[in-house]
Order: structure tokens, then sequence, then C-alpha cells
């Protein structure tokens, strides 16, 4: 699968964890792991909450 998001690259940027993401969120670390590794694709609405934590917008977690 393609790369479609920069999370995991923008987490290593924040020195934060997944699992410290995923308790932000209030998700499992595991949903949080398949969407850094680009298995799955989170809601447009889970991706503000992930571009809010992580103080980008929400264009600079997409590869464009």
């Amino acid at each position: 699968m393609e790369r479609l998001n920069r999370i995991k690259e923008l987490l290593v940027i924040r020195n934060m964890s997944q699992k410290e993401l995923a308790a932000k969120l209030d998700i499992k670390p595991n949903a949080v792991n398949k969407i850094c590794n680009n298995k799955t694709q989170p809601h447009i609405k889970d991706l503000k909450k992930i571009a809010d934590v992580l103080e980008v917008s929400m264009r600079e977690l997409l590869v464009l």
C-alpha cells in the first residue's frame, strides 16, 4: 500500500509515542499503529483530532 499519511513521521518529530497519541485520542493503540503504518486511514473527524494533538494542520498530515 502506498504511503498516504505522515502521522508516524510527525510523532517522531513531536517526540510522542503511538501509545501517547492513542491515549489522547481515546482509541486503542492498535488502531493508531494501523493508521501510522498506512494499513487504515482515519475518518476525517479523527484526522482533525490527530492534527490538533500534533499541533499541525490536517493538510500537513497527508502525503499529497
